[in-house]
């Protein structure tokens, strides 16, 4: 039960940081008269009202996983990361990031849900948007592995703790944890991750770097043949 109240606790944080921070926003508006600063002041607000619905339609989705509502079927995996760096770009030029895709992947087709997998590439990346640094490049990177096909995103952020390293170790994360050194992104974000990855049979994990952390998940490759 604790367990259960500290990761409630762990997501409410996370969601009601956003919506203080598009009050300080929505405030400032009144005090600035050039377009530009308006329209850069709006694009924010747009982008952090963006990220707090999604968090909150998965964790919608969350609830309802049990009821057998998405169907795990052949996915073209690259179809789905270019949909979500399709809509990130904007977001990553305005905040001076820079992501680079490498698809490197033969086995073109997963077995996954195709909403879930596009919640887990979007929670990844938008991860790595916010732990590199400005004018710092963040990787999407698919490649075959074992029998699967592993995406893996990588970011040049703070450390991961050992803690939150061996929980992914295992496969998943049990509930939403904060962060330490990565503050207000990925502790829901990961349990998001976490647990539609295991709804879909397949594994997250992380590997950690000197400077940064690569977060994948590994996909089981569709056994139907593609006809592209």
């Amino acid at each position: 039960m604790e367990s259960e109240v500290n990761g409630i606790l762990v997501a409410a944080h996370e969601l009601k940081a956003p919506l203080g921070l598009l009050r300080q926003l929505a405030l400032s508006l009144d005090m600035v008269d050039e377009r530009a600063e308006r329209k850069k002041i709006q694009t924010q607000m747009v982008s952090i009202s963006d990220k707090a619905l999604k968090q909150v339609q998965d964790l919608t989705k969350i609830a309802r996983l049990d009821d057998g509502l998405f169907e795990v079927e052949p996915v073209a995996i690259r179809a789905v990361c270019d949909e979500v760096t399709e809509e990130l770009r904007y977001l990553f030029r305005f905040n001076h990031r820079n992501l680079e895709i490498d698809y490197r992947n033969r086995s073109r087709l997963v077995m996954a849900n195709r909403e879930l997998l596009k919640s887990v590439v979007y929670n990844f990346c938008l991860n790595a948007m916010h732990y590199s640094d400005e004018e710092t490049r963040s990787e999407l990177t698919l490649q075959d592995s074992g029998g699967k096909v592993r995406l893996l995103v990588r970011d040049f952020g703070p450390a991961l703790p050992m803690d939150v390293w061996r929980s992914l170790k295992k496969g998943w994360v049990e509930k939403p944890t904060s962060i330490a050194m990565r503050p207000g992104s990925s502790g829901l974000g990961l349990y998001i991750a976490s647990k539609f990855s295991q709804y879909m049979n397949a594994n997250v994990g992380a590997v950690r770097h000197r400077d940064g952390t690569s977060f994948f998940v590994e996909l089981p490759i569709s056994k139907q043949v593609s006809l592209f």
